[in-house]
């Protein structure tokens, strides 16, 4: 099947073949035609699968059919996405692909000054990509209008629960028409009772799409665990990338503080490092995901707020310095890489503390991951195990748990203090589906007057 058997219009089809693109995705082949139906979408798909272009080819083409060139610019398609790098990559998609049509889009979140957004939202937008934080704040400041959107759009609806949004999710919901006279589209790479829950209040009659198992890691990813101590770990991450001419290297940590200890560590091993989390600024976050893309960066050190959404096109390798609390959270950080159909690596340092964290992750796959000793790493074992700080106290999500950003949540709580990682950088100071797509000083967090978000 081709992009042209979808019912996409000639100006869409053109954008996809600039992008080198011939055949859809599993997602896309059931997302497009269902959404150009004007049908509510709850669609589930594995990271990396080409959910983004799923809503944003066929949103193009609705908006495109009835484009209003003239006079003011009402928001007809909000995008609700927790996190800002994934709201400036949807932000990109909706350009790309819709370059050749008379539409208008912007994308706002916090962690930048907002009067420039203002600017843009004065002189009407057709496509309004936001975090729900700073979204919020515009509303407040009575600088967007949201009554006349058509269509709704959740990106990565469940880690928008998991960072605690369900409150902002709602008072979104009372500015925008009456559900019966939008369309809804929920995407979300798993589905949780809380997300089926909202998806009950949010979506009339939808179609179910699924086109992966619950939790599964892409096939074409090769999964290994290398047992090492933990005082152990940075040297033999630095070996690895070293003796192994690893020219792109995406490493997950647990705690900010934890990112840019070893981001520094391995700079002093001549490994040009960033790290990227919640307590950096939003220029210092983009600066430095620019320089991993470019090449310019060789290892980029990060906590869980960058597990979704970075589309990094052929990132080769992911490892994990240190595995997260929470199975789910695995599968989303190697979903980095073996993106588009392309082949990856995910490599995972595991000591002996985090032997229950991975028989977790494991049982979530239903599968063992392959354990490889490496000359001269054989663990002490000797080495009693020691407990993981903030780490899970018992099972299922509703326990405490780290949240994006190396925060600690309580995940049956919504809009708890777990996403403050991400909040910190928001409301006041402030990808595209498979597209071929400095200084890092850290900065504190902001106060904030009322509990703000993720993405703000």
């Amino acid at each position: 099947m081709s992009f042209d058997t979808l019912g996409l219009s000639a100006e869409l089809l053109r954008a996809v073949s600039e992008q080198g693109y011939t055949e859809p995705t599993p997602i896309q082949r059931k997302a497009i035609p269902s959404i150009l139906e004007g049908k509510d979408v709850m669609a589930r798909a594995q990271t990396g699968t080409g959910k983004t272009a799923g809503f944003t080819l066929p949103l193009l083409q609705l908006l495109g059919r009835h484009s209003n060139v003239k006079g003011r610019r009402p928001v007809r398609v909000l995008v609700l996405t927790p996190t800002r790098e994934l709201a400036a990559q949807v932000g990109d998609s909706v350009e790309t692909y819709g370059r050749h049509l008379p539409l208008r889009s912007a994308v706002v979140f916090g962690g930048v000054k907002i009067n420039p957004q203002i600017e843009k939202l004065r002189r009407g937008v057709d496509i309004l990509v936001a975090t729900p934080g700073r979204l919020l704040d515009h509303a407040g400041q009575k600088t967007v209008d949201l009554s006349q959107v058509e269509i709704l759009v959740l990106d990565e609806a469940d880690r928008m629960l998991d960072m605690g949004f369900i409150h902002d999710i709602r008072k979104v919901l009372a500015l925008l028409p009456k559900n019966e006279v939008r369309q809804n589209l929920l995407f979300s790479a798993t589905f949780s009772s809380e997300i089926k829950q909202l998806a009950h209040r949010l979506l009339n009659r939808p179609e179910l799409i699924e086109v992966a198992r619950r939790n599964t890691a892409a096939e074409r990813i090769e999964q290994r665990v290398h047992p090492v101590d933990k005082h152990r770990k940075r040297e033999m991450l630095s070996h690895m990338i070293g003796s192994r001419d690893w020219r792109q290297v995406l490493v997950f940590t647990r705690t900010k503080h934890g990112a840019n200890r070893l981001a520094q560590q391995l700079e002093k091993d001549g490994l040009k490092t960033a790290a990227i989390h919640g307590n950096k600024s939003q220029g210092a976050r983009t600066r430095a995901l620019a320089g991993f893309k470019a090449g310019d960066i060789r290892v980029l050190v990060a906590t869980d707020i960058a597990a979704r959404g970075l589309d990094i096109n052929q990132l080769p390798h992911v490892v994990n310095y240190e595995l997260p609390n929470v199975p789910e959270d695995y599968v989303h950080r190697i979903g980095r890489t073996g993106r588009a159909g392309k082949e990856g690596e995910a490599v995972s340092l595991v000591c002996v503390d985090e032997h229950k964290l991975l028989r977790d992750i494991e049982r979530l796959l239903k599968r063992d991951i392959p354990k490889v000793v490496l000359p001269g790493y054989d663990p002490d074992p000797s080495i009693p195990a020691e407990p993981i700080q903030n780490g899970r106290n018992g099972n299922g999500r509703h326990q405490h748990r780290k949240g994006a950003g190396g925060q600690g949540r309580s995940s049956n709580r919504s809009g708890a203090a777990g996403a403050k990682a991400e909040r910190s950088g928001g409301r006041r100071s402030q990808g595209h589906p498979q597209q071929k797509s400095g200084n890092t000083r850290t900065k504190p967090p902001q106060r904030n007057s009322r509990s703000g978000q993720g993405g703000r």
